[in-house]
């Protein structure tokens, strides 16, 4: 068996995706997700140019070699362009392995290690009793984990809150919309979120929290013990990882569980993290770390640690992550939660999928593969569109981190 084409497919059924189709020379064909949100043409320009005439010929069920081919012929390494491209390929490459044994992918990843796939979705509002109002609106969807954004009072605009509550999409403009952000506003905000969250609902329900990176260690430390009281099940991106001792700082002075990752794109990202038992949990994803070959090696090493995988699955992540996730969560010892942020009518159309969900839980599909196809003609109806996400500054002007 050969590869003998890859095609790349842009498409705009509400937000852009990049997904990647290698066909066979049997006929069996595998997609895989290659999209970078505000950066997708670059992930196309990479595959086009770079990735795909390098695969014809070969013989789609070396999986390993491909992905060792890619990684260290390319000589430069890592990023997110790179690691998106090489995802999208082992996505599609595992697609068809499964495909050809008639199994779906979770089984060739060792089988079942969960009945289901515990997710959590979004409950947003401009204030809290609008969050509040969602919170219970999720509850009612049978949600069992439900992570809260609110708007901060004198703030515009804030990270998380949108108006459409199910199907948030932050990258908003043909060029970079600009937010204004105070760290005093919002501090003195999430705490009353939920100590009015806990006295509604409770204990039961995990609740969860994005700082989406814009706190200093030391105001992510105050925020965090702040938070003790009301258990929640993770803070994420309380500050830029990019120095992961910050992390130790944090570790200092709060119990409240970490998360971190959905912008790493490799192992090396992590890896003091992880090692040091800096976070809890784990966020790195398919698409953006390389696909399931890598993904698979950040998740045993971060077991060995007793760090859980809390992948990140916003709407920037197509249907085909999605799938691809679910056989990856499912069968994976370590698993913690799954973001769970649903795709629009058009998009789910675009790309039909047997994945399902049902009080709480995500399940993966039996078919072979992963269980996710793409309508190539639909998908030509709805052309690519330009879009970026916002930027953010400080009430005096100055750029911070969005």
């Amino acid at each position: 068996m050969k590869i003998i084409e890859g095609k790349v497919i842009v498409t705009c059924p509400g937000r852009n995706f990049v997904t990647l189709k290698i066909i066979t020379d049997e006929g069996v064909y595998g997609i895989g997700d290659a999209t970078l949100n505000g950066r997708e043409l670059s992930v196309v320009s990479y595959l086009e140019d770079h990735v795909i005439p390098c695969l014809i010929g070969r013989d789609p069920q070396q999986i390993e070699d491909i992905w060792q081919y890619l990684y260290r012929g390319a000589y430069w390494r890592r990023g997110p362009v790179t690691m998106s491209a090489i995802a999208a390929v082992d996505m599609a490459l595992w697609d068809i392995k499964a495909k050809l044994a008639k199994m779906p992918l979770y089984q060739l990843l060792g089988g079942r290690c969960r009945e289901g796939v515990m997710v959590y979705g979004h409950a947003n509002g401009t204030t809290i009793d609008d969050t509040l109002g969602e919170l219970d609106r999720y509850m009612s969807m049978g949600y069992k984990a439900i992570r809260l954004q609110t708007g901060v009072p004198g703030l515009k605009s804030t990270y998380g809150v949108s108006g459409d509550k199910m199907y948030y999409e932050p990258a908003d403009g043909d060029l970079p919309t600009e937010n204004v952000w105070s760290t005093e506003k919002y501090l003195d905000s999430v705490p009353k979120l939920f100590e009015r969250a806990r006295e509604k609902v409770g204990f039961g329900p995990h609740l969860l929290h994005d700082v989406h990176h814009r706190l200093t260690p030391i105001e992510a430390a105050r925020l965090g013990k702040s938070l003790e009281p009301y258990r929640l099940f993770w803070l994420e991106d309380a500050t830029v990882a990019d120095n992961p001792e910050s992390f130790r700082l944090i570790r200092q002075h709060t119990t409240t569980p970490l998360a971190v990752g959905e912008v790493f794109n490799s192992i090396h990202d992590c890896r003091t993290l992880i090692q040091e038992q800096l976070i809890d949990y784990i966020r790195c994803t398919l698409v953006h770390t390389g696909g399931i070959t890598h993904l698979r090696r950040i998740a045993s090493l971060a077991d060995l640690y007793q760090v859980r995988t809390g992948c990140h699955g916003a709407t920037d992540l197509s249907p085909v992550s999605m799938g691809a996730a679910l056989n990856f969560d499912i069968s994976i010892p370590n698993f913690g939660v799954q973001e769970y942020m649903r795709h629009t009518k058009e998009t789910d159309e675009v790309f039909p999928h047997n994945y399902t969900f049902k009080n709480g839980y995500l399940m993966p599909g039996e078919t072979p593969g992963h269980g996710v196809d793409i309508d190539e003609k639909l998908a030509a109806k709805y052309p690519y569109k330009r879009a970026f996400l916002p930027v953010n500054r400080l009430e005096d002007g100055s750029m911070t981190n969005w």
